[in-house]
């Protein structure tokens, strides 16, 4: 595409000793807690049979996702701030972008389709097993994984049609849309847009569609209130806790043109890092079936 950058410079988080070394020790700890939480509820799931329900199925898919989220990033990050020069490969962005969106846009399609299953459960519980049979909860994970591809396809396809010629420093210490396209040497007004069109349309809408959902939900428990709808109350909880941690930040960085706010990086790091990390004690601490089974495991 006649670019002549080979490499971009990740400046990360800070470029003072101290505070990397302060870095380096909580994102390590952060990335060990992401997977130990996420394996051992993928491993309590698929060995206990009390935990055949679709809901612990997507749960354990979420805990993959949020592997493949944060190994995507992690890796990365610890080794650069333990370096002098913080580069990146021009191919090797490439795909840490492709894959960033991936797997982040999966997610986004997982958790909405978490909140269908928390609406069906709740709201047409007669109908549940038909509705949410296990071929149907294989079809779902299916198309949020081909939805996922999709949308990161054409991120990237948008990308790399863009010349590099010049600058090569990414404020950021992972390869993203917004400050790689923004070093691009041609006038990016047009494929701004349709990348803010795509990812910001696509997070927009999974978030209203996870809100619609929640508000019927809470709609029903409030009609006919019985104990069984207390604890579907507590496990919509923490699934609004996670939709929060998650889409906040991605609404705030793609529902815009990509303009340069200085917070960007570090908002980056609730839904990289603090998102998977909570998600395992979200769904563990607020769930006495899957803490049972833990502790049996």
């Amino acid at each position: 595409n006649f670019s002549q950058v080979n490499e971009f410079i990740l400046l990360g988080l800070s470029d003072t000793r101290e505070l990397q070394v302060l870095f380096f020790t909580f994102f390590f700890l952060a990335y060990a807690m992401v997977l130990l939480g996420n394996l051992l509820i993928i491993v309590t799931v698929w060995t206990d049979p009390k935990l055949s329900s679709p809901m612990y199925f997507l749960l354990c898919n979420l805990s993959f996702i949020d592997i493949c989220c944060t190994s995507v990033t992690s890796p990365r990050m610890l080794v650069d701030l333990l370096s002098q020069r913080k580069t990146i490969a021009f191919e090797d962005c490439i795909a840490q972008l492709f894959f960033l969106h991936f797997v982040g846009a999966s997610e986004m399609f997982l958790l909405t389709v978490m909140a269908y299953d928390r609406y069906t459960a709740i709201c047409k519980p007669l109908h549940y097993t038909t509705i949410m049979s296990r071929q149907v909860c294989w079809v779902l994970v299916s198309a949020c994984w081909a939805g996922g591809f999709l949308h990161s396809i054409v991120q990237t396809l948008l990308t790399i049609q863009l010349p590099f010629c010049g600058p090569n420093t990414i404020d950021n210490y992972f390869c993203d849309v917004p400050p790689v396209i923004r070093l691009a040497c041609t006038d990016i007004c047009v494929t701004e847009w349709l990348m803010a069109s795509n990812s910001g349309l696509i997070s927009l809408v999974c978030f209203l569609v996870l809100v619609t959902s929640y508000t019927f939900i809470l709609v029903t428990i409030r009609v006919r209130f019985t104990e069984g709808h207390w604890k579907a109350l507590s496990t919509c909880a923490s699934h609004v806790m996670v939709v929060t941690l998650f889409f906040a930040p991605c609404l705030f960085i793609y529902l815009r043109p990509f303009s340069t706010f200085p917070s960007d990086k570090h908002i980056c790091v609730i839904s990289t890092v603090l998102s998977p990390v909570m998600n395992p004690l979200i769904y563990t601490l607020r769930n006495n079936e899957v803490k049972a089974s833990m502790w049996k495991l």
